[in-house]
């Protein structure tokens, strides 16, 4: 399966990547299976993502479900952030190959250790 020309563009040009100096919740999580490495910055102020930075360390497709996810879920509430699915990561960036379909469920499980960070 060819990359779509959306997460070209996200690996070309990622949308809120670097770290979150204010952020009130932050988790970083590594696949324990090829190594790969994100971590979510976020601001959260009344029950919203007001601000969502990321770092990726890994395969290319981990750095497009990061610059995605980022993009995604400002503005959102948590608790829609919480029911995001790694399908609807995958579907924004236009697909991903079965085999890097693990970027996107990395990507779900940073944003939902980072949100229990905030809320415990």
């Amino acid at each position: 399966m060819p990359y779509s020309e959306t997460f070209k563009d996200h690996l070309a040009n990622p949308r809120n990547a670097g770290e979150l100096a204010d952020a009130n919740a932050v988790a970083e999580q590594t696949n324990p299976v090829c190594g790969d490495r994100l971590r979510l910055s976020l601001r959260i102020r009344d029950g919203r993502i007001e601000a969502a930075r990321f770092l990726a360390y890994g395969c290319p497709p981990t750095l497009a479900c990061g610059s995605v996810l980022a993009e995604m879920i400002e503005g959102m509430t948590i608790d829609n952030a919480m029911k995001l699915t790694r399908k609807e990561v995958t579907d924004a960036l236009g697909g991903l190959p079965a085999r890097k379909q693990h970027a996107a469920a990395l990507a779900i499980e940073t944003l939902q250790r980072a949100i229990v960070s905030y809320s415990s």
